[in-house]
């Protein structure tokens, strides 16, 4: 198991990719916290780690409250005393055309996106510097490489996680400490639903592959990512996109 006895925090796990995450990271030996804002799903998605993983946790957490961050942070330490990798997965779209754009719908949306992963990166950094070691993965998207009709706001967001990425591999490299960004494609999770069926033929039409990706497979390349297999990754930017990008 490639994660045995690490401590990762998956945030926005309560469905969707983070859950197939902090399922995959179970599966390969790792005590998984499954942080989101609603508890009962949460809770449902942590029964589907299933009989016999390594002891988990799941938490309340509000990614753009420092407070509530904190308090994770804090729980996590005292029940396993390390945090080993920190996935933030947590993200939202509030979609509009630029025109049609409220600022209220943009300063959301970056606040979600980008502030949260900078205070859960923040609050956990000091924890894995200590240690030595340490994985901070971001869930970027495509739509930061290329931008996307309608997703101002998110594509922005998701662009600036770039930026940050490669920041962070700067600093704390030199301290054990790796950061590296995850660019996935079209996955199909909840997100989609609300796509009309000829839109999304159109966009499945873009990926040489055919298909949609599925959350697990995105779990895949964060669990090697988090892995020792990936200790000379620092820095990199991953797309995962069935080459939709080409």
């Amino acid at each position: 198991m490639r994660l045995k006895d690490k401590v990762a925090i998956v945030t926005g796990a309560a469905g969707g990719i983070g859950a197939a995450t902090a399922r995959k990271f179970a599966r390969e030996g790792a005590h998984v916290v499954l942080a989101d804002l609603d508890m009962a799903q949460i809770e449902a998605a942590r029964a589907t780690l299933g009989a016999g993983s390594p002891e988990s946790l799941a938490l309340r957490l509000d990614a753009t409250d420092q407070a509530s961050i904190g308090a994770m942070v804090a729980k996590v330490k005292s029940t396993f005393g390390r945090i080993d990798c920190l996935v933030n997965n947590a993200g939202i779209t509030q979609d509009a055309r630029l025109v049609k754009m409220t600022a209220a719908q943009f300063d959301r949306v970056v606040e979600v996106n980008l502030k949260g992963v900078f205070l859960c990166t923040q609050a956990v950094a000091d924890t894995m510097i200590a240690q030595g070691t340490g994985v901070i993965l971001n869930a970027s998207s495509v739509v930061g490489l290329y931008g996307n009709f309608g997703q101002t706001n998110y594509a922005a967001t998701k662009a600036g996680l770039i930026g940050m990425t490669k920041t962070w591999a700067r600093e704390l490299g030199p301290r054990g400490v790796r950061a590296v960004v995850v660019c996935p494609g079209f996955v199909s999770t909840h997100i989609l639903d609300t796509i009309p069926p000829a839109v999304m033929q159109k966009m499945v039409e873009k990926v040489p592959l055919g298909r949609l990706g599925r959350p697990e497979e995105i779990a895949d390349v964060y669990a090697f990512l988090a892995s020792d297999e990936a200790s000379y990754i620092n820095g990199a930017v991953i797309e995962v996109s069935g080459g939709i990008m080409l």
